[in-house]
């Protein structure tokens, strides 16, 4: 199933803008203001609330201040939950962003659903290769397809193991912003839901790998939807469907994301979707990421 209407979020105590991550997150940007983590939080909870109003199920797990982790608020990219009840936990391009791996966050989870086994590949670190979980790939877990644009942060080598193990098909390609520098993690230029796909194609520059996407993503019974970069830019690539308690699908975006969409692109994603947003513009400015980067999908069985 592609969508699940369980998330878990990582509430921030100590959010700011991380300097071992910005010399390739080009979606960083300093913030000058001194109260960026009162700031970050009060977003946090107005976007989880959001979710809960809307019948999402959220587990809101408290980061700590020890170790420091500013860049917990995005769990999706250390962890990942499937239906066969595995976890996978992920290699990390910054050392202190490895830190947010945490065995009691599994185990509180274990609690309430069925994990079966958890597979770590931060090994991986020690060789220096990366695979920064379901930021660097975007599953089709419907078609059990991964995408992924590769870079310092996404390694061909980790990808193929992880697929390997979870019964996936990689599906990668290069992409990169208008000035030409590497595209960081997949989830901020692609999301793929039921029956869609939004996808910033011109950010792919060999026309080859463009062509390939395209037509994985049509074969697969995905109805193209295309962003700029400069909607890629403002997040709108960094979406997330989910369905909620009455099995209503939602398309889960940040407001600067909504606002970037032409009426025309609204329209098409109404078609698979409610659309609900909400303001999240410091932590995207600081953190360089979005809703989606937020949220890490449970899609175990609940016991």
């Amino acid at each position: 199933m592609q969508t699940t209407n369980e998330l878990l979020m990582i509430r921030p105590v100590d959010f700011r803008f991380n300097e071992q991550t910005a010399e390739n997150n080009k979606f960083q940007q300093l913030s000058e203001e001194d109260n960026v983590q009162s700031q970050a939080l009060k977003e946090f909870d107005d976007f989880a609330q959001l979710l809960k109003d809307n019948g999402v199920n959220v587990t809101v797990a408290d980061d700590t201040l020890d170790p420091a982790t500013p860049d917990s608020i995005f769990p999706n990219n250390w962890v990942s939950f499937h239906e066969d009840a595995q976890v996978f936990l992920y290699p990390m391009y910054s050392e202190n962003r490895r830190l947010e791996r945490r065995d009691d966050i599994i185990k509180t989870l274990e609690k309430d659903f069925i994990i079966s086994g958890i597979t770590d590949l931060s090994a991986y670190e020690e060789s220096k290769i990366y695979l920064e979980g379901t930021g660097s790939m975007v599953l089709d877990r419907t078609n059990k397809l991964a995408y992924a644009c590769l870079s310092l942060r996404t390694d061909e080598k980790v990808l193929a193991d992880f697929c390997l193990r979870a019964g996936y098909q990689p599906v990668t390609f290069n992409a990169v912003d208008a000035e030409g520098f590497p595209i960081y993690h997949t989830n901020v230029m692609m999301c793929i839901g039921r029956g869609f796909a939004v996808v910033c194609l011109e950010s792919i520059a060999d026309p080859a790998e463009t062509k390939t996407v395209a037509a994985q993503l049509s074969s697969s019974g995905h109805e193209i939807i295309e962003i700029s970069y400069d909607q890629m830019n403002h997040f709108a690539g960094n979406m997330l469907q989910v369905a909620n308690n009455k099995e209503e699908l939602l398309l889960i975006m940040s407001e600067q994301a909504f606002l970037s969409l032409t009426t025309s692109q609204i329209e098409k994603l109404e078609k698979y979707s409610r659309i609900i947003y909400s303001p999240l513009y410091t932590i995207e400015k600081n953190g360089g990421g979005s809703a989606r980067c937020m949220l890490a999908e449970i899609h175990l069985q609940k016991k």
